[in-house]
């Protein structure tokens, strides 16, 4: 069996990298600067597989992710990975003595907001620099050790890139996990050992053109009468006018279940447009563990 080419939101040791090296330790994994590129790629078959993250929760869904699929791209969710997160505050070995004279701080928009307190409060109005991920941070750090700056990541991206740890898990709360989707252009359901027992849909809805009273309503109705479950409903801006949005549900069902198929008709029949990313298994990893 040939190796498959699997994408994912780098460089070397972001935390999309530790979730790819979990479920994909014998495929070859290809760091991509952005999410959208990343989703590109798999579109475009330049790789077999992309891994990007999707939902954070402390800050909840990646805009970028979501949108992205909505708007661009043909493609799958074929597995979940959920995967802790600890985000630690790294600075450059020859600025260790002075590490609490910083005068930036740089990582991805999601982990610096979920460090938002411990920022405010230990570091006040120092500048806060956006990256790419967090690992992009830690790399920018390292290239720049004239600086006094810092960056926030995992521990893998300190090892990476050369950084000490100067303060660690600065996450203001204690549960920090980020889900991330499994992405491919074939609609399959990856199977392997260790998943959660519930299978799960993901579907994208937008309601009938006719902005009819209880249009909404009438949509989760389709999911209630059938007792399907709904994990997670989320709404997201159409792009095309204030007040105009599609809807993200997560139904903890199996897209080829005759209840399922059922309300994907329905729906239809209602007048919305509808868009499966498939169904697909959730795996949970610590850190780097890898899942057979």
């Amino acid at each position: 069996m040939s190796t498959q080419k699997v994408a994912f939101l780098g460089p070397q040791a972001s935390f999309t990298h530790l979730a790819s090296k979990a479920l994909f330790q014998d495929e070859m994994l290809v760091p991509i600067r952005t999410i959208p590129e990343c989703i590109e790629a798999v579109s475009n078959g330049k790789v077999d597989i992309a891994v990007v993250p999707v939902e954070n929760a402390l800050e909840g869904i990646v805009p970028l992710t979501i949108d992205y699929l909505f708007h661009e791209a043909d493609v799958y969710v074929i597995a979940e990975i959920q995967a802790p997160i600890e985000q630690h505050l790294m600075v450059h070995p020859n600025n260790k003595e002075k590490w609490e004279e910083i005068t930036t701080v740089y990582s991805h928009p999601h982990a610096l907001a979920q460090c938002h307190k411990y920022l405010y409060y230990r570091f006040g109005k120092v500048p806060l620099e956006q990256s790419t991920s967090t690992a992009a941070a830690a790399k920018y750090v390292s290239e720049n050790e004239q600086a006094c700056i810092a960056a926030i990541g995992n521990a893998s991206a300190a090892v990476e890139y050369g950084l000490e740890i100067v303060e660690q898990n600065i996450h203001d709360f204690h549960f920090n996990h980020t889900r991330f989707f499994v992405l491919s252009k074939k609609n399959h359901c990856i199977q392997k050992s260790g998943h959660i027992n519930q299978v799960k849909t993901t579907v994208m809805v937008t309601l009938p053109k006719d902005d009819r009273s209880g249009a909404l309503h009438q949509v989760l109705s389709v999911f209630a009468w059938r007792q399907l479950n709904l994990s997670k409903i989320e709404s997201r801006p159409l792009k095309t006018g204030l007040g105009h949005y599609f809807f993200i549900v997560d139904v903890l069902e199996d897209e080829r279940r005759p209840m399922m198929i059922g309300a994907m008709e329905e729906l239809k029949a209602l007048g919305c447009e509808v868009k499966s990313l498939g169904s697909y298994n959730t795996y949970e990893t610590r850190s780097e563990a890898p899942i057979k």
